[in-house]
């Protein structure tokens, strides 16, 4: 059975920045794991014993919390933290959700997404919510697929 857990130890880290660059290859490794020194930043892993490394989860609801088996892989992470703004109310936001791209396709992300919605409800979250790259037509079809809506557009002007 596919495993959450939180992601803490140098060690956890050490193997989840290789799957977070994969989203963050624009930038460099210590600027990603800065983020683990932020407040609310939570970041998850999705570990998958050898049996479902090649067809992904028999079931996408049954992903456990807890401690991953000694000889199960890392195959997708993704940072959440549950924040309020004025469009979403209490929510639970997706910075980062990645699954390792040999093993994408496989039904990970939908079985990570899911657990990221329980982990929202039982933290009275009314939403989930991410943004999206303009042009990453792959990740957005993911998502849709998975019954997320397209809500609005983010607007960004980098300061100096």
């Amino acid at each position: 059975m596919p495993t959450v857990t939180r992601l803490t130890t140098d060690a956890e880290w050490d193997a989840a920045v290789p799957i977070l660059r994969q989203l963050w290859s624009h930038e460099d490794e210590s600027f990603v794991r800065s983020w683990r020194e932020e407040d609310d930043y939570r970041l998850y892993g999705y570990y998958v014993g050898e049996d479902e490394l090649a067809d992904g989860p028999a079931d996408t609801d049954a992903v456990a919390e807890g401690e991953p088996e000694p000889d199960a892989e890392l195959v997708a992470v993704a940072g959440v933290s549950v924040q309020r703004v004025l469009h979403h109310r209490r929510h639970a936001w997706i910075h980062d959700f990645v699954v390792d791209e040999v093993y994408r396709g496989r039904g990970h992300g939908a079985a990570l997404l899911a657990w990221i919605e329980s982990w929202a409800r039982e933290r009275d979250c009314e939403y989930v919510a991410l943004a999206c790259v303009a042009g990453n037509d792959g990740a957005l079809a993911f998502y849709e697929d998975a019954g997320l809506e397209t809500w609005g557009r983010v607007v960004e002007r980098e300061l100096d």
